[in-house]
């Protein structure tokens, strides 16, 4: 195994992008990676460092846990690298099996489980960041606080964080921890806009059909938790094939503000994230080394959109003006 890195949970939030691992390892399904896989996984990782990217993010689940394991390889093929990196994976998803089904569980005893297999897995000794994949209802906070602070004494992970959960329930677990929640991640970007459309919405019809907790963003902001955001491509609907007429004319936004800057589509989207006060960090997750690459300025240059180009992209994905 190497050594862990040396960056601190700091470093972690000063970060522009993350690489997402997600797309690395083959099929969804316990098939054993190829060597093919292994070089597509090199191929990726060396893409995000050319740009700029050394957050790497995982989830235990990622592709059976083949994700983890090919990046495991590129490790072990690549001396120095683990030093240059930020190693972040996820627990707390179990996937159905049989006839079990899929469910939720952060007991602690599972946590500690899953951290130990990641661990052989990434081949490293210590993981930088572990977020909770996904709030389990079951829970008991202070079992979750007692595995996770064991883990932390015993310098297996550095720092947590926590992924898809709501301010209550990030307060509810700080309140039995002696150390801070470092990152929430969740789905985020100029498709997926609840996060945003909640703080706008109040006292309006409209506010009825938003999901997404009010308040979340601003209590991460206000305690220091940094937001990652999975999904900040939107899969493509405004780089690739558009499936909406607003998807099409956003599209149409999005490349021509791109031209103009002289920049790429993909940055623009990922500059709208990053030009929000709670300094949001877009999670990239292609595998195609050239998509990789078109994500560069979003580490290399500061956000240059004016407000109001800002407030352009949204009122045009939103397909209807703000109330």
């Amino acid at each position: 195994m190497t050594t862990t890195n040396a960056k601190t949970a700091q470093d972690l939030g000063r970060e522009r992008l993350l690489y997402g691992c997600m797309g690395l390892g083959g099929g969804w399904d316990t098939t054993p990676y190829r060597p093919a896989d292994i070089a597509e996984a090199e191929a990726a990782v060396e893409a995000a460092l050319d740009s700029g990217i050394t957050v790497f993010d995982h989830a235990d689940i990622y592709r059976h846990g083949k994700s983890e394991a090919v990046f495991g390889e590129v490790l072990s093929r690549a001396p120095g690298l683990r030093e240059r990196i930020v190693l972040q994976t996820k627990c707390g998803i179990r996937q159905a099996a049989g006839e079990l089904p899929g469910m939720y569980d952060l007991r602690g005893a599972t946590i500690r489980r899953r951290v130990e297999e990641s661990l052989e897995r990434l081949r490293t000794d210590a993981i930088d960041v572990l977020l909770l994949h996904r709030p389990d209802p079951l829970a008991d906070p202070q079992d979750v606080a007692d595995a996770l602070t064991s883990l932390h004494q015993q310098r297996l992970v550095r720092s947590f964080g926590v992924s898809n959960m709501n301010a209550s329930q990030i307060a509810l677990l700080q309140d039995h921890l002696e150390f801070p929640l470092v990152a929430n991640q969740l789905e985020m970007g100029l498709h997926r806009r609840d996060w945003l459309e909640t703080g706008v919405l109040v006292n309006t019809p409209e506010s009825a059909s938003v999901g997404f907790p009010s308040g979340t963003v601003e209590h991460c902001r206000a305690n220091g938790i940094g937001l990652q955001a999975w999904g900040a491509l939107a899969r493509g609907r405004f780089t690739g094939l558009q499936a909406t007429p607003e998807e099409a004319a956003t599209a149409q936004h999005v490349a021509a503000l791109a031209e103009a800057k002289g920049t790429t589509p993909e940055t623009i989207l990922l500059w709208w994230l990053q030009r929000h006060p709670a300094r949001i960090a877009p999670v990239v997750g292609s595998s195609r080394p050239e998509r990789i690459r078109a994500c560069a300025d979003a580490v290399r240059r500061e956000p240059e959109l004016t407000h109001e180009e800002w407030y352009g992209l949204w009122v045009t994905a939103r397909g209807a003006a703000l109330p």
